[in-house]
């Protein structure tokens, strides 16, 4: 297994015998890890399961990117959150950056250009909640020692430490942990799991592929185009980012369904699958993420909120089409990660809320 600094790595593709796990074992997988959510999505895969030997299969899969913290100077950090409400655990919070190879391309071509999902995600103390909020990649922002920038321009610059340390002047949120994901590779999950059943606003044809208004049950190929898909969309890459919310949350609601905890075969084989698709900081051990895994078992896929970061609107600096943040409306969504209490005010940014069927 390798890694780039993208989050790409290769995995050898190993299987695990259908038969290798009892149903007992099984069982308390299910447990430990339908309570981690939906970025417990990313995560839960990262966190791979209550077992110290899937620990080890899973979690032990997963690269490791080294010194994201390293070079950031602490004392100009944000301070750590100060929770609105007394808990036992302290928030916890990621950065998720992902690496998408499926840019728009003709018709007929396979697509293949890169581009960045970016995504703040967050434990509450309580570790009953937890929200997801993307951060578009065009974002106008000010990336340190470079001025005036998209944002997805600061991992170009200075890899994730910059990146990070961008992401924390914007929102004055500390960052705590770092993920790299290669979308393509989760991608791979879907055929692993036989598919996930998406629902789609309005009929589009994208890549040869046509998606139905109404639900779609999607294999791996069709979900690359799906999910590649942003210019015949209203919203453009601001619909293409609700779609990968979508397909994320469906992914992993299919993941963590009853169907696959009781085929060990395929939730081994997508486990290893997404596990390999990551990397995370290497600030966490697979002890600590076990210990996590467990903080989180009251985490249920109901409790995760998915947002995007609150927007002004387009327009062009220079030659280049950007993206323009609502300050204001975000300041009150910052605020409210810094005292940890998005969940109980989510209400507040209904039209930044993932909706039931994005378009």
């Amino acid at each position: 297994m390798s890694i780039d600094g993208t989050g790409v790595r290769e995995h050898d593709g190993e299987r695990f015998p259908e038969d290798a796990e009892p149903a007992s074992r099984s069982h308390t997988l299910r447990r430990v890890l339908i309570s981690l959510g939906v970025l417990g999505l990313t995560l839960a895969l990262v966190i791979g399961g209550g077992l110290w030997f899937l620990t080890d299969r899973w979690a032990g899969n997963i690269d490791r990117v080294g010194n994201v913290f390293d070079e950031l100077d602490d004392a100009a950090r944000p301070a750590p959150p100060t929770p609105a409400e007394s808990a036992s655990e302290q928030p916890v919070t990621f950065l998720l950056v992902g690496s998408d190879s499926r840019e728009s391309t003709p018709d007929g071509a396979n697509p293949g250009a890169r581009s960045d999902a970016i995504m703040i995600a967050r434990f509450s103390a309580d570790r009953q909640h937890a929200q997801l909020i993307s951060i578009p990649r065009d974002s106008w922002v000010d990336i340190p020692g470079h001025g005036m920038n998209k944002i997805n321009a600061s991992y170009a610059f200075g890899g994730p430490s910059l990146l990070i340390q961008t992401v924390e002047q914007l929102t004055q949120v500390r960052i705590d942990h770092y993920v790299a994901i290669d979308f393509e590779g989760l991608i791979q999950v879907t055929d692993d799991l036989g598919g996930v059943d998406v629902m789609v606003a309005e009929t589009t044809s994208h890549g040869g592929h046509t998606f139905r208004a109404g639900s779609n049950h999607l294999n791996g190929e069709q979900v690359r185009w799906y999910l590649a898909e942003r210019k015949t969309l209203p919203g453009g890459d601001f619909d293409r980012v609700k779609r990968q919310q979508q397909y994320l949350k469906s992914m992993f609601g299919k993941l963590f369904s009853t169907d696959t905890f009781t085929n060990p075969g395929r939730l081994d084989a997508a486990m290893l699958a997404v596990t390999s698709a990551v990397a995370i900081d290497d600030s966490l051990s697979n002890g600590d993420l076990l210990q996590l895994a467990y903080s989180l078992r009251g985490v249920t896929p109901d409790r995760i909120e998915f947002f995007t970061a609150p927007i002004l609107g387009t327009g062009m600096e220079g030659p280049a089409s950007v993206v323009y943040l609502d300050q204001v409306t975000g300041e009150r969504m910052w605020s409210y990660l810094r005292t940890d209490s998005l969940a109980q005010n989510a209400a507040e940014f209904a039209d930044q809320a993932l909706p039931e069927v994005p378009r």
